[in-house]
């Protein structure tokens, strides 16, 4: 079936072979050819270059610029870690030195109750022995006033001068006192 096409075809362009282009329509379509060529060579190419180039350069700036980001980025992490650790230690320390500050007032606390027990403990002491001086004297002042009322009821008279009686008093417990540190 394409044998009678072709020879239809032969027939009507002369004998030539229709598959093949004229000569004319060879050398105008060349002449098309190199001029679209040229064009793209010298116009088109160095412009797609120019923006090609200036994509890559972008494109290059943005990585260096992500790069950097990158760096800053590490570089302010390692500061903030070591921000973090100086401030842990510093924490560590604060606590160390609250801790000791505790320990020197607890310190303080009790030697200040100790010193108030001492005082109190003293106190007492001291009031105890006045005590015991005020009933010694209540006590020597009874028994003279006894020991007079017994001897005067022993001779049958009143012993009425205060000062001999008071004297003989005295003399009567200093001698039974140190009758009393002998035997101790």
């Amino acid at each position: 079936m394409l044998k009678p096409l072709v020879a239809i075809a032969a027939d009507e362009y002369g004998g030539g072979n229709p598959l093949l282009p004229a000569v004319y329509d060879i050398i105008w379509s060349g002449v098309c050819f190199v001029i679209i060529l040229l064009v793209v060579m010298f116009v088109a190419l160095p412009r797609l270059n120019k923006v090609l180039d200036a994509r890559s350069a972008a494109i290059e700036g943005n990585i260096a610029k992500a790069d950097e980001a990158q760096r800053q980025a590490e570089a302010a992490l390692e500061e903030y870690t070591a921000q973090l650790a100086a401030a842990r230690k510093e924490a560590g320390e604060i606590r160390d030195a609250a801790r000791e500050d505790g320990k020197k007032i607890l310190a303080e606390a009790k030697d200040a109750a100790s010193t108030e027990a001492a005082r109190l403990t003293a106190s007492a002491h001291a009031q105890i022995e006045a005590e015991r001086q005020t009933a010694l004297v209540s006590l020597r002042s009874e028994v003279g006033t006894l020991a007079l009322d017994l001897a005067g009821g022993v001779i049958g008279e009143t012993l009425s001068d205060d000062a001999k009686a008071h004297a003989v008093v005295d003399r009567f417990l200093a001698d039974l006192e140190a009758s009393e540190g002998a035997k101790a």
